[in-house]
This record gives structure tokens, C-alpha cells and sequence, in this order.
């Protein structure tokens, strides 16, 4: 019997250890289980955190390519603007040059030569017998010759007919002061520019002797 109550007494004592040996081990799983699952939460929040960041660099490059598009369609835009102004300034400058050369006389006026007097020779004189007198020389009767007349100055802007274009480049005028001539337009006296206050005085002054109101 004592044999049997200590042995009793031993399996008690082992399956009391198994026990406090058990609460151990699921007192571990369970912190490793809950370990285990704050884990997996903080993984699935950073994966929801990269992917919410991953569409907003997604959304950045597709606005990046919007713009580098729109920027591409706005140089190419100004490089044809700038061929435009170029092409138009060289057909200015050909325009105001073939114009000069049309107004500009075409060999610089000669001066005119002295008035050439032709000489005629004057009746001899007769003695009053009736023979020439040999004392007596013939003498010269001069003619004057008319000399060439004068070569035509350069050509009058009329501004009641003369475009924009045209008073800007051969008077100098600023292309909204020359669009205001052509608007206030007929001037029956080239001093009505002043009258109708359509130029200053001084900038009249300027261009008065270059400007014309007759057809």
C-alpha cells in the first residue's frame, strides 16, 4: 500500500507538472500566435500603405507625361511662331528694299552743264563802195542752247492712299500711330494730321516734307 501510495502520489506530482508544463506552452503559443497576428496586421498595413503610395507615384509620372506633352506642343507652337516672325521680318526687309530701289532715282543726278553758246558768224561789213573792207573782222553773234532738264526727286507717301505697312517702314511711323492715319483717313491738307489730332506736332513736323494728300 505504501508502494502504491507513493507511486500515486509521483504520478500526481507528474501529471501536476504536465499541467503547469501545458499552461506554459499555450501561454507561449498564445503570445506567439498574437505576435504572430500584430505582425501580419502591421504587414498588411504597410502593403496597404506602399500600394496607396505606389498609385500616387503612378498618378505623378501619367501628370509628369501630361505636362512634358503639353510643354512639347507649346515649344513646338513657339518654334512655328518664331519661323513666322522670321520669314515675315525677311519679307519686310525684301519689301523695303525692293521699294528704296523703286523710289530711289537710278543714277545720281549729273550736274547739269553750262549753257553751250553756238557761235554765228555776222555778215561782213561792206564799204561804201560796195567791197568788204579788209579792216573789218566778222564778229560772232552768240545763241544759248537750253541745258537738260533736272532728274525727278524721290516719291511722296500719300497717306490717303499709303498702307499701314508702308508709313511704317518709309516714315518711321509705330505701327498703331501709322493704323491711326490710315483711320482718320481722307485729309484733304496734309496739316489735318495735326487738326484731327492724329499725330503730334512734332512728329509732324518730322514728316512733312516725305507725306503727300494729292492722287
Amino acid at each position: 500500500m505504501e508502494k502504491t501510495q507513493a507511486l500515486k502520489t509521483a504520478l500526481e506530482q507528474q501529471v501536476k507538472t504536465l499541467k503547469d508544463q501545458n499552461e506554459k506552452l499555450t501561454a507561449t503559443t498564445e503570445l506567439a500566435s498574437s505576435e504572430s497576428q500584430r505582425i501580419k496586421d502591421s504587414r498588411d498595413k504597410e502593403r496597404v500603405s506602399i500600394e496607396g503610395q505606389v498609385r500616387e507615384l503612378e498618378q505623378k509620372v501619367r501628370d509628369l507625361a501630361a505636362q512634358q506633352r503639353k510643354l512639347r506642343r507649346e515649344y513646338e507652337d513657339v518654334t512655328k511662331q518664331n519661323l513666322a516672325l522670321r520669314a515675315t521680318v525677311a519679307r519686310y526687309k525684301k519689301e523695303f528694299k525692293d521699294r528704296q530701289r523703286a523710289i530711289e532715282p537710278a543714277s545720281p543726278p549729273e550736274s547739269s552743264p553750262p549753257p553751250v553758246a553756238a557761235v554765228i558768224p555776222s555778215p561782213q561789213a561792206s564799204s561804201p563802195t560796195g567791197a568788204p573792207d579788209a579792216q573789218t573782222e566778222p564778229q560772232p553773234t552768240m545763241v544759248p542752247v537750253p541745258a537738260a532738264p533736272p532728274q525727278p526727286g524721290l516719291a511722296l507717301v500719300n497717306i490717303n492712299t499709303a498702307s499701314a505697312n508702308d508709313m511704317v517702314l518709309f516714315l518711321g511711323l509705330t505701327k498703331e500711330v501709322a493704323e491711326r492715319v490710315a483711320t482718320n483717313r481722307p485729309y484733304r491738307l496734309k496739316g489735318e494730321l495735326v487738326a484731327k489730332d492724329v499725330l503730334p506736332k512734332a512728329t509732324f513736323d518730322v514728316i512733312k516734307d516725305r507725306i503727300t494728300v494729292s492722287p
